[in-house]
């Protein structure tokens, strides 16, 4: 089976890919949140907000950045399919936490105050990576991203 040339971009583009689609999963996260509930922010439900931001982006997503920069721009062929700004763990990963994430909040385990609390920060966390990838796209567009370095934009 041959891949369709439309499906196919150049390999520096799927960091612009990437950065579009984790911003727009934040925004989508960040809605969900503010939306499940209406009761007001305490300084203790922005604090907890912050610390889920802090705990994903910089454990996880900053990460995340670096690895798939790395990826992407490490590939031999000049088009890529768009679809591998994310590699198949990544794939699987996503799925299970939107999975987990529609679970949680259609099985009221969890009271609506903390669903916001918690998605506000994972959705900022996302948006954060979204600008992490489209800096490190800019970057890769302006030549200014060393080859040999496996930092990437420090958002």
């Amino acid at each position: 089976m041959t891949v369709r040339k439309f499906y196919q971009i150049p390999k520096n583009y799927l960091l612009l890919v990437a950065g579009l689609v984790w911003f727009a999963a934040g925004v989508n996260i960040i809605r969900i949140g503010i939306t499940a509930s209406d009761r007001n922010w305490s300084p203790l439900a922005v604090a907890a907000a912050l610390a889920v931001f802090g705990l994903f982006y910089g454990l996880i997503f900053h990460r995340l950045i670096q690895k798939h920069t790395v990826r992407i721009t490490g590939y031999d062929q000049s088009r890529i399919h768009i679809l591998r700004f994310f590699d198949v763990k990544s794939y699987c990963i996503m799925a299970g936490m939107m999975t987990f994430g529609i679970f949680l909040r259609q099985s009221d385990l969890w009271p609506p105050h903390c669903i916001r609390t918690f998605y506000t920060g994972l959705g900022a966390s996302l948006l954060m990576a979204g600008a992490g990838f489209l800096v490190n796209f800019i970057l890769e567009q302006r030549g200014c991203r060393d080859k040999d370095s496996v930092e990437t934009a420090g958002l």
